[in-house]
């Protein structure tokens, strides 16, 4: 039971490194953030909040707002403050927080800020929580996810500083360095009493062999150390190539270690994960490392167990409260002559500290900006390769969400709600290959719901996109059909629901609905568009655009889609006109027009009035 929580926290705190290059908000679903109109312009967002006149860049009433109260470096902030108004108001308290949070479209904070259910209930505007480091433990992502709020952390950016700390930690307990150096300072020169022990030959055996594990995995294996490792995710492949040799239990482990050290998340399964129980199966000469979570080691059992020479020293660079509590178990291990104690320097490097500054500044100017999440908490991560080939899919099953809502909800084509539905998204060719298809998904949730919702579905994204389909009544099956043949494109999107059909695909950086219903096309789904259901014969686009000049509405483009099947009648066409059609020996077919003008009821009465026409959608994407 200790485990099985642990496991599924520490499978997605040990996710590798993600790419955080920013994209445009033209291809991503992420524009929710954005004000619905044809031309996203960043400049063009939501009414100015309090300023504060330490503002790293002049207050502008309409560029969305940052609120930084936590010091972070300049090189991130450098990324930040040409496009949004930045506020780093100094000494902010809770209840200061909890009444400016409103006003804010973005909030970075290190460790000291608590973000908390309450206000993250009052930033209306909120989008995305950034923590300049590793930990969330200061953030209510339970409470965030609800809301829809993005919490994104910087997995990778202080991983050599932390690595480096340990080791440092675990050289000074090893050699005595810190008392040796007290000692000479106050006069003295007590060489007898600080012998210390090599670490070459010794065995390091590490908790969690994430990014931070691996790296002093590797730096043990160059200082000559066999190191034993314990991670229920771990790759054998990967910790073989690093000379790792892995085992399943706290009881294999435990015994063989020289120097101890752990790094996993805090949660309920691994606060005081090595108590009394595990002290005292260790040798009495080994040491332990924290530089990772202060709780994952109980303290005061620590204490006792360097008392009682149970185990023979201690690095500790976390605390379960920091600053330590005076007369605490915490003060009393960094007074303790057997420990070498430091004020959580693990990520306190020059280069960490610019690291996650820019890291987590990338993800919020990408996500402000209409991008996916690279390293968010709450949400799937999304690996750089997939980033790629995932960008411009996302802005096609978005339209096609949205077109199939306008379109078969049309009064004139009788599809009604989508409430209710049940949808099925299929994946075919390359497309097919990728697991995380979860941006995808919250995709379609935002384009059939956008049209129907008082929000115009910008309050879906990757995070809440389940919840509100749940909410909504919508039901979305993905099939990912990797064993297609034939296929003329490299991949394939198609959303089908009671009979009804579109397929998409993508060219280059253009998106293109190839399939609406029984009709092959070839169109681009952008602006607005008019979508005719008649039969094809002489005369149809005149007629058409006679009566969209007379209104001054303008043809951009036009396809004609054909059925895909000439035989037959079709599902969806007004029976006895079908009929009619048939007799006559008259074939159906789709025009689509992409048109510039205001299209209202007298057009679309104007068009469905004339001859052959039997069926007329506008849609607006």
């Amino acid at each position: 039971m200790l485990w099985s929580c642990y496991y599924h926290q520490l499978r997605r705190a040990l996710q590798p490194p993600t790419d955080t290059t920013t994209r445009s908000s033209e291809n991503c679903y992420f524009r929710s953030y954005l004000p619905p109109s044809s031309t996203i312009n960043i400049h063009e967002m939501a009414p100015s909040a309090v300023s504060f006149e330490d503002s790293s860049s002049p207050s502008t009433p309409d560029r969305p707002k940052i609120l930084i109260p936590e010091k972070v470096s300049t090189d991130g902030l450098a990324l930040l403050s040409p496009h949004f108004d930045i506020h780093q108001p100094k000494g902010l308290s809770a209840a200061d927080l909890l009444a400016i949070i409103p006003s804010y479209h973005a909030l970075i904070i290190r460790s000291e800020t608590k973000v908390t259910a309450p206000v993250l209930a009052a930033a209306k505007k909120l989008k995305i929580v950034a923590r300049a480091g590793v930990g969330v433990d200061n953030v209510d992502v339970d409470a965030a996810t609800q809301y829809g709020i993005i919490v994104v952390n910087s997995p990778s950016g202080n991983i050599v500083a932390a690595a480096e700390h340990t080791i440092a930690l675990l050289m000074s307990v090893a050699r005595n360095v810190p008392a040796g150096d007290r000692s000479l300072r106050n006069g003295g020169w007590e060489r007898s009493k600080l012998v210390g022990t090599e670490v070459g030959g010794k065995t390091l055996c590490i908790i969690g062999l994430g990014k931070v594990g691996l790296k002093i995995a590797r730096m043990g294996v160059g200082l000559g150390m066999k190191v034993i490792a314990m991670d229920p995710y771990a790759s054998p492949e990967i910790a073989a190539s690093a000379s790792v040799t892995l085992v399943g239990t706290l009881s294999e482990l435990l015994p063989k270690a020289d120097f101890l050290t752990i790094h996993t998340p805090l949660i309920a399964s691994t606060l005081d994960m090595i108590s009394t129980k595990e002290f005292q199966s260790m040798k009495k000469t080994a040491k332990v490392l924290n530089v990772a979570r202060g709780g994952v080691y109980n303290e005061q059992a620590l204490l006792e167990a360097l008392d009682a020479g149970t185990i023979a020293g201690a690095g500790l660079d976390v605390f379960t409260s920091e600053p330590p509590v005076p007369d605490s178990a915490a003060s009393l291990l960094c007074r303790h002559a057997k420990v070498v104690a430091t004020p959580h320097l693990g990520a306190s490097t020059v280069e960490a500290q610019e690291n996650v500054s820019i890291d987590v500044c990338s993800q919020v100017l990408t996500i402000l900006h209409g991008g996916l999440p690279t390293a968010a908490v709450n949400a799937p991560l999304i690996l750089p390769e997939e980033y790629r080939k995932l960008q411009p899919f996302v802005k096609l099953v978005e339209k096609m969400g949205s077109l199939y809502t306008q379109h078969y909800s049309h009064p004139s084509t009788a599809g009604g709600s989508v409430g209710g539905k049940t949808f099925d998204l299929i994946y075919e060719g390359e497309l097919a290959g990728i697991s995380n298809t979860r941006p995808l998904f919250a995709a379609l949730v935002k384009g059939l719901t956008e049209s129907i919702s008082d929000s115009g579905g910008r309050d879906v994204n990757i995070v809440n996109a389940n919840l509100i389909a749940k909410q909504k009544g919508i039901r979305i099956n993905e099939t990912h059909n990797s064993a297609s043949q034939d296929l003329v494109y490299a991949s394939l999107v198609t959303l089908k629901a009671e009979e009804k059909t579109i397929s998409g695909y993508v060219s280059g950086k253009s998106i293109y609905i190839s399939r609406l219903d029984r009709f092959s096309a070839n169109f681009v789904p952008e602006g607005t568009l008019i979508v005719l259901h008649n039969y094809d014969e002489p005369g149809k686009i005149g007629g058409v655009g006679g009566i969209l000049g007379r209104h001054g509405i303008n043809v951009k483009f036009m396809t004609v889609a054909a059925l895909e099947s000439e035989s037959g009648s079709g599902s969806g066409t007004p029976g006895e006109r079908v009929g009619e059609g048939e007799e006559k020996g008259q074939h159906e077919a789709l025009m689509i027009l992409g048109v510039k003008g205001v299209v209202g009821k007298e057009v679309e009465r104007e068009l469905q009035m004339e001859e052959g026409i039997l069926e007329v959608s506008v849609v607006r994407l």
